[in-house]
């Protein structure tokens, strides 16, 4: 009865200039030899069976992704228009039911960076039998390493069992000072992991959210078109989970890190002892705190600290590590002849 959805969506813009249509974040080697769509795969071996593993993605990646993850032709669902996850998860989990009445769904993002495999397996069959046993939309909270402003955090409320607890609220992407007292009052940051059982998920759908549910008998006829063309673009956190009250949260015990940034790299690549992330034919004298990713000409940093430098696809990026997070209006000021790679 378990399935898996791998949302593959997005244009890894955070990623330029190595990321691009075509070869987004998600098909990129960032924390190995192997992508990030590659390894969420991996992760689930002996979870979900390849033949129960869905993926959704727009028409441009649809095919680097089938010939990456060499699924089955009809597990690639293609997203007519991009309209964020809520409907992306809607029409995945509907699909899983299409093919499996009793269908108990995991999402998960192809564009993580998970450490730990087996904690990661341990920590989703969890959540798969919360959600089966108090019927309930379930998704997995990783306790915060440090004050992070661009996550969602989730409160938890009273215990359902020793596993598990309701969800008492959300808090999308507090500022510094907030985001540091719901850590010291226990808050979680909101993974994006999630688990459901096919028939909840549409019926809190049905319930709570009527950008989404309106266009439900579409769906039921087939029409994935008419679906798309009629729902309004919401994303599952805001559409479902802030409204519903049948959200449980369980503690995910493994290695997590979304990898939305450049600067993330120093978190999940290995550094020297200056603590510089160094990949391709890259080079640091009295260099401190720097990322650096090549794949044209040898680079060379000296005396400098907290700088990312990229060379791709033609391009060559220098920006400080403070500054990865708004890298996407960097992008929407430059020209189009040298935005476009």
């Amino acid at each position: 009865m378990r399935w898996a959805v791998l949302l593959a969506g997005g244009s890894g813009t955070r990623f330029w200039p190595l990321s691009t249509r075509r070869h987004p974040k998600q098909l990129l080697p960032l924390s190995g030899a192997r992508s990030t769509a590659e390894q969420a795969l991996e992760h689930l071996a002996g979870l979900v069976p390849p033949e129960r593993i869905l993926v959704v993605a727009g028409d441009a990646l649809a095919g680097p992704l089938r010939d990456a993850l060499q699924l089955p032709a009809g597990n690639i669902l293609v997203e007519p228009r991009a309209a964020s996850t809520g409907p992306a998860l809607v029409w995945a989990t509907h699909e899983a039911a299409r093919r499996d009445a009793e269908a108990e769904v995991l999402s998960l993002h192809a564009d993580w960076v998970i450490g730990d495999g087996a904690g990661f397996r341990r920590t989703a069959a969890a959540a798969l039998e919360v959600a089966r046993r108090h019927d309930r939309l379930v998704t997995v909270g990783m306790v915060p390493s440090r004050t992070e402003t661009g996550y969602g955090y989730i409160v938890p409320g009273p215990d359902l069992d020793s596993s598990a607890r309701k969800v008492a609220r959300f808090v999308e992407k507090p500022d510094a000072a907030l985001a540091l007292d719901l850590i010291a009052s226990g808050a979680l940051w909101n993974s994006g992991l999630f688990a459901w059982t096919a028939v909840r998920l549409l019926a809190e759908i049905s319930r709570h959210t009527p950008e989404i549910s309106a266009q439900l008998p579409h769906l039921e006829r087939g029409d994935v078109a008419a679906f798309f063309r009629g729902v309004t673009a919401v994303s599952i956190d805001v559409g479902l989970l802030e409204r519903s009250n049948a959200v449980a949260v369980v503690s995910g015990a493994f290695q997590w890190d979304d990898v939305g940034t450049w600067e993330a790299l120093a978190r999940v690549r290995p550094r020297d002892a200056m603590g510089n992330v160094l990949v391709g034919s890259a080079f640091a004298h009295h260099a401190h705190d720097c990322v650096v990713w090549t794949e044209g000409d040898p680079v060379v940093l000296s005396g400098v600290r907290d700088v990312i430098v990229v060379h791709a696809n033609g391009r060559i990026l220098v920006l400080s590590r403070t500054e990865a997070a708004n890298l996407k209006q960097v992008l929407d000021s430059l020209p189009q002849q040298v935005r476009d790679v």
